[in-house]
């Protein structure tokens, strides 16, 4: 049996910037990336802490050191320049591994975005 749990998450950044004008995805930084354990093109939830939407989308790599959490597309319609967010990306394993799985958690700061 295979079940899907908690992969990755970032906890509460700051959106940096919001684009409508783009073909979709979230911008993240590469040092916020690494920390979470998240690769480029991987599928994430975003959490929005203002007002609660829950949206899939995929990252693009950011530069490293920038902070960016920058929401491009359609998202751009749901979530703005400002609002908190939780990121998170879950995976499928077998349930005996699973158990032992620890998933990657950051807290970074909430202002700057960057890893404390």
């Amino acid at each position: 049996m295979q079940i899907e749990i908690l992969k990755s998450k970032i906890h509460r950044v700051s959106i940096s910037d919001a684009n409508l004008d783009y073909i979709g995805s979230i911008v993240l930084d590469k040092d916020l990336m690494e920390a979470a354990n998240i690769i480029e093109s991987e599928k994430v939830t975003i959490l929005n802490i203002n007002n609660g939407e829950r949206l899939d989308t995929y990252v693009i790599e950011g530069k490293r050191g920038s902070g960016d959490v920058i929401i491009n597309g359609p998202l751009a319609r749901r979530m703005y320049k400002g609002d908190i967010i939780i990121i998170v990306s879950y995976a499928l394993m077998p349930f005996e591994e699973a158990k032992k799985f620890k998933p990657s958690i950051v807290f970074p700061n909430e202002q700057t975005n960057k890893i404390n």
